[in-house]
C-alpha cells in the first residue's frame, strides 16, 4: 500500500517572481504605509509629482558581442546585478552628450 505525498509547496513558490510586484498585495496598502517604506529620495515629491506621468516603454535591445578589458567588466560586475544595464546606461550617456556638442569639421582646429 502506497501512500500518495502531497507536496507542501515552497515559500519560494508563494512570492513573485524576482523583479515582479505583488501588485494586489501593493493596492491593499495604505498610502501612509506605502510612504513609509518608500526610499528618501521620493519624500520630497509635490503631491501632483505622478500626475502627468507617461508611461515609457524601453526600445528593444539588439544582442552583441563587445570586447571590454577585464578591469572595467569586473568592476561592472562587481556592482551587483543588472551590469549590462548599467553598461549600456553609461554608454547612452556618453552619446547624448555627444549629441548635444556643435559638430566640429574635421580639420578644424579650436579656437
Amino acid at each position: 500500500m502506497s501512500a500518495k505525498r502531497s507536496k507542501k509547496p515552497s515559500a519560494e513558490a508563494e512570492r513573485p517572481l524576482r523583479g515582479r510586484a505583488d501588485l494586489p498585495r501593493l493596492r491593499r496598502q495604505a498610502e501612509r504605509d506605502i510612504a513609509a517604506h518608500a526610499p528618501p529620495e521620493l519624500a520630497d515629491l509635490p503631491a501632483d509629482f505622478w500626475d502627468d506621468a507617461e508611461l515609457v516603454w524601453p526600445a528593444p535591445k539588439q544582442a552583441i558581442s563587445l570586447r571590454v578589458d577585464r578591469d572595467v567588466l569586473a568592476w561592472f560586475r562587481a556592482q551587483g546585478p543588472r551590469y549590462q544595464s548599467r553598461i549600456n546606461a553609461v554608454l547612452r550617456t556618453y552619446m547624448t552628450r555627444l549629441q548635444r556638442r556643435p559638430r566640429r569639421r574635421r580639420g578644424a582646429r579650436a579656437a
